[in-house]
Formats: C-alpha cells, structure tokens, sequence
C-alpha cells in the first residue's frame, strides 16, 4: 500500500525553476546592404550542391567527400556521444528497478551457554534503488540542457556539412586555377623561347644588339621562375583537395571543365536577415547552447531546495528454499529521504554564477553568430553586384594589351620600336591574362561563400 505514494510524488514534482528563455534582439540591420530588388528563383538553402556546381567532376569529389572526409566523420560521432549523453541524463528521471536472488548461510560461535549455531536464509526480492524525486525540477532541467546539446551538435555536424561541400568546391576552383595559370605560364614560356631563338639569330647575323638577347633571356628566365611557382601551387593546391575528399581521387573521374565554363550558380537571392535564423545551422547551434544554458541556471537554482529520495525493497526471506515463496516469509522495506544543503560554503551560489555566467557567454555566442552571417551575406552580395562588371572591364584589358602586343610586335619588325617596347607590352599582356583567371576563379569563390552563408550545401539532388 504504501506503493501508492510514489505516484503521489511523481504528481508533486511538476515544479520547475527554469525559466523561460526569452531570446536577444536581431543585432544586425532589418535589410541587407547591396541587396537587388525584384529577385527570384530558389532560395540558396534549398539549391542542391548538384544544381549550384554543375561540373560532373566536382560532383564526383564532393560525392567522396562526404563519404571519406575525417572531420565529417568526427562531426557525426559527436552527435551520437551527445545522443548517448542524452539517454544517460534522462534515465535519471526513472526510477531503477532492480530484481535479486541470494542466499547466505552464517555460523555463530558457541557462547557460555548458547551453543555454536549454523544458519541459512534465501531471499528474492525486487529493489527500488536510491531514486530522486525531482520536487523542484533538477532532474528535468538537466535532461531539457542534455538533448538541448544533443540537438546543437546535430546542428554541428549539418555546418560541418556545408563547410565541408563549399570547401571541396574552393579546393576544387584553386586547383583549376592553378592548372589555367600553369598552362598559360607554359604557352607563354614557350613563345618566349621563340622570341630569344630569333633573337639569337638575329644576333648572330648582325642585325641587332646583344641587348636585345639579353632582355629576352631576362624575360625567358622570369617565366621560367613563374612556371615552377605556377607547378607548385597547382600540387599544393591538389594536395589540399586530397585532404578534403579523404582519399586519392580515383581513375575514370570526368574530366575537368574550364573556369571560363563552369556551370556554376553566380547569382543567388538572398531573402531576409531573418531567414538566416532558420536556414544556418551555425545559428541554431548556438541557439541550442543557449537553451542549454539556460536550463543549466535552472537546475542550479533547484540544488538550494530539499530533494527527496526514496528506497525500498518488496521480496521474499527464509530459511529454507522450499518455502521461500509463501506469504508469511514476505518482506518489504520502505526508506524516504529528505536532504537539505545547510552549510554548503558558498558552493550552491558559485555554480549558480557560473551558470548565469555561461548563459551570458552562450547570448554572446548566439548574437556573434547571427552578425557572423549577416557579415558573410553582406560580403558575398557586395562581390555578386562588382565581379560580373570587374571581370568584364577585365576582359577589355586583355583585349586592349592583346592589340598593343600584337601592334608592338609589327613595330619592332618594321624597326620602328625597339625590343624594350614589345618585352613590355608582352609582359603586360600575359599579367592582364592572369589577373583574368584571378578574377574568374574569385567570382566562383565569392558565389561558394554566398551560397554556404545562405545555408545551402546541405541538400543533395
């Protein structure tokens, strides 16, 4: 009968001390800066990584990337530590129940008149262990902090998802530059070569200077100088890549397509400051830490009150084996508890402040977080608004030093200019090239930046 107070308590122990979060303002601008009107299509969370990169090869690495990538792997493992820790936190709620089954024979020693004695007792009984009746709602508040974390981690390892897919594509778009600069480098190296081979002819048939020879084999030298830090940074920039997909890419990938034709989505709409807040998971982590902290305030402030425990036994006790099971060797214990923290030296009000601490260290997290992306959209739609027009006036340079070149070129044939004029409108042709792929390949970065600040990377169509 007196089972019946358990439920009784379990009634009671509805009280909670957590209160209720109340979430910071926005602490960014209602619009955002350089943001065109009028925009449509998909939002960027909801773009596939497949639909945004449109070359078969890059696919193909990210494909692996996911499926190899170290720092994935950790990201999912934690998830299922915090999963686990969540479990553990909320079977503290439930009482433990545990059944047991022993005997223990016992010898007396003879004393004065009582003589040496042997005695056996059997039991079975079921055990209801030290259980915590939450009065206050520790218990609870610990569990809500628990899968509180357990869901900030699952937000993790979605972030650690989208940086890893921008990543590869970055990676990717290096090693394409690396290898349209190396190969640029190489046809310039080439004609160069060209000119010093006439030039030495020239010389050696005494129709010009041996400064002539000279300014061409400082240009040949300069572009050989270039092709080794071209090859080197194309193999960094492969080695990164490796990192990134975990493994050697394997044989019978599609072959690469150009810069100049990546199928790669430049202008994305970028909706509203506020969309970030259900679209980044870097911000529903840190608002999830901070739903953590605060129940971790409310569980501290329950440790000021009494807790109640309870334990007790329900079973069987006899002598003998044969009669374990009848109703008069029946046994029972019944053992509330209350405690109460009378001198606890400060230590209660510490763990209080420093929960209330952490909180404020959580809101400052949350609100570092949503500026973080706000920062991140407002610079990848200033670089949507200027790349487009910067790379076009780009390409009238390289047009521009192309016909300087080219008229450079006839000059010194006819003798009008001297060697000194076309080494210096070869030079500024072949740097207007590279700063060309430059800007293609900082177009392509700057739409992976928009693309993972808006949330995307995440579904794969």
């Amino acid at each position: 009968m007196k089972f019946i107070i358990l439920p009784i308590i379990l009634a009671l122990s509805a009280c909670s001390l957590t209160q209720p979060l109340v979430k910071p303002d926005l602490p960014v601008p209602a619009v955002f800066p350089a943001a065109s009107g009028g925009e449509s299509g998909p939002r960027a969370a909801d773009l596939g990584w497949r639909a945004m990169f449109g070359d078969p090869r890059l696919q193909r690495l990210i494909e692996l990337a996911l499926a190899n990538n170290r720092d994935l792997r950790l990201a999912a493992l934690n998830v299922e530590a915090a999963q686990a820790q969540y479990g553990i936190q909320r079977s503290e709620q439930l009482p433990k129940i545990d059944g047991m089954a022993g005997a223990a024979r016992q010898r007396t020693p003879a004393n004065g008149p009582t003589q040496a004695a042997t005695q056996t007792q059997y039991s079975a009984n079921v055990a209801l262990s030290a259980f915590e009746i939450d009065l206050f709602g520790r218990m609870q508040a610990l569990s809500d902090a628990a899968f509180a974390r357990y869901l900030a981690s699952e937000q993790g390892r979605r972030a650690a998802q989208i940086s890893l897919v921008g990543a590869v594509a970055d990676a990717y778009f290096a090693e394409r530059l690396a290898d349209e600069q190396k190969q640029l480098a190489m046809r310039t190296l080439a004609d160069w070569r060209q000119s010093l081979d006439l030039a030495r002819l020239l010389k050696a048939g005494q129709q010009n200077s041996g400064l002539d020879v000279a300014q061409v084999e400082g240009q040949v030298a300069s572009a050989e100088a270039d092709l080794e830090a071209r090859a080197r940074a194309h193999a960094q920039a492969g080695n990164a890549l490796r990192l990134l997909i975990g493994a050697e890419p394997p044989a019978g990938l599609p072959a690469p397509l150009p810069l100049e034709a990546q199928p790669v989505a430049t202008r994305l709409p970028a909706g509203l400051p506020a969309d970030l807040l259900l679209r980044r998971p870097d911000i529903l982590q840190a608002e999830q830490q901070l739903v953590a902290a605060n129940a971790d305030i409310g569980a501290a402030r329950a440790t000021f009150f009494p807790s109640l425990s309870l334990t007790a036994s329900l079973g069987f006790a006899s002598p003998a084996m044969r009669g374990l099971f009848d109703g008069g060797h029946r046994a029972w214990s019944f053992a509330p508890q209350v405690s109460l923290p009378l001198f606890p030296n400060g230590r209660l009000r510490a763990e209080l402040r420093l929960a209330e601490l952490r909180k404020s260290g959580a809101v400052a997290e949350y609100e570092r977080a949503i500026q973080t992306a706000f920062r991140e959209v407002a610079d990848g739609l200033a670089g949507r608004e200027t790349f487009g027009r910067q790379i076009a006036a780009q390409g009238r340079t390289v047009a521009s030093a192309e016909r300087r070149a080219d008229l450079s070129a006839q000059r010194y044939r006819a003798g009008v200019d001297g060697r000194l004029e076309l080494l210096d409108a070869q030079r500024q042709l072949y740097a207007a090239k590279q700063a060309l792929l430059d800007l293609r390949r900082g177009e392509f970065d700057n739409a992976v930046a928009l693309y993972k600040a808006l949330g995307g990377g995440l579904i794969d169509h």
